[in-house]
C-alpha cells in the first residue's frame, strides 16, 4: 500500500507495508507515479516508511520472481524508471525521511530524491547482485554520490552501509536520532519549502540538464534558464520580497 496525505502545499507519501518492511510491488511504485503526476502547486513532497523495522527493504522478492522473462522484466523496470524520473523531475523539492533499511529500489528512491534526512538506524545497500540481477537506474547515480570506488564496492559487494560508514557518507549526512527525524524534517521543510515555484522547477530542469549533457552545453542551458524565469511574476515578487528583507527599500 502507499499512503498519501496534503497539507500546506506538501505531499507526505508513506510506503505503507510495515509487516513486510515496506517491500515494493509493481501496484506501490505505480501508484507513487500517479501521485507524483497529479502535482498541482506542491512546494514538497516527502517520503517515508510505516513503521520501524525499515524505510523500504526495497523490491518485494516476489515481484522478482513471478517475471516470466526479458519482456515482462522489462515492463517492471520500465515502471520503476518511471517512478524515479517523476521523483527527480516534478517541480518540488522531494526529501526522503530515512530511518531504518533502505535497500535496492528504495535506495534508488533515495538517490532521485533531492535531499534526504536519515536517521542513525538507517542501513543503506544494493543487493541485487546477491540475486543474480544487476544495479540499474538510479543506481547509476551512486557514482557522483560517493565516488567510483565506493559505489563499485556497494554494488558489487550487494554490502548494506550503516548511516555513519564512510562510503555512504555523501548521502546520509549528519544522522539523526530516530525520535528527531520529524523535527529534522520540519525544519528541512522551513529551508526549502517557501522558495517560488519558478525557481525550483528551474532548478530541477538545470539538475537534470547537468547530468545529461558536458559542462559548455550544461552552461549554455543555464543561461536560457536564467533568463526565462523573469517571464514569471513569483520571480518579480522574490526580489522584491529580498530587497525588502535587507531594508534596501
Amino acid at each position: 500500500m502507499v499512503r498519501t496525505e496534503r497539507a500546506d502545499g506538501v505531499l507526505h507519501v508513506t510506503l505503507d507495508r510495515p509487516e513486510k518492511r515496506n517491500a515494493l510491488r509493481r501496484v506501490d511504485i505505480e501508484a507513487v507515479t500517479r501521485a507524483l503526476g497529479a502535482d498541482d502547486g506542491l512546494r514538497a513532497v516527502v517520503f517515508r516508511g510505516a513503521g520501524d523495522r525499515a524505510f523500504s527493504a526495497g523490491v518485494d522478492i516476489g515481484e522478482f520472481l513471478a517475471l516470466d522473462g526479458p519482456e515482462a522484466a522489462r515492463a517492471f523496470i520500465a515502471a520503476l524508471r518511471d517512478m524515479l524520473a517523476a521523483v527527480r523531475r516534478i517541480p518540488a523539492v522531494t526529501i526522503c525521511a530515512i530511518d531504518g533499511p533502505c535497500l535496492g529500489g528504495a535506495f534508488e528512491l533515495a538517490l532521485a530524491a533531492d535531499l534526504r534526512v536519515v536517521t542513525t538506524r538507517a542501513r543503506f545497500g544494493l543487493p541485487e547482485v546477491r540475486l543474480g540481477i544487476p544495479s540499474v537506474i538510479e543506481a547509476a547515480l551512486l557514482a557522483p554520490f560517493v565516488g567510483l570506488g565506493h559505489a563499485k564496492e556497494m554494488i558489487l559487494t550487494g554490502d548494506v552501509y550503516a548511516a555513519d560508514a564512510p562510503q555512504v557518507a555523501a548521502l546520509a549526512g549528519r544522522p539523526v536520532a530516530p525520535e528527531d527525524l520529524e523535527t529534522a524534517v520540519t525544519d528541512l521543510l522551513g529551508r526549502v519549502g517557501g522558495h517560488t515555484r519558478t525557481v525550483v522547477a528551474a532548478q530541477k530542469g538545470l539538475f537534470e540538464t547537468w547530468q545529461d549533457q558536458p559542462l559548455s552545453a550544461g552552461i549554455d542551458a543555464s543561461v536560457d534558464v536564467f533568463a526565462g524565469v523573469f517571464a514569471a511574476e513569483d520571480t518579480r515578487a522574490a526580489l522584491a520580497a529580498y530587497r525588502s528583507s535587507l531594508g534596501a527599500g
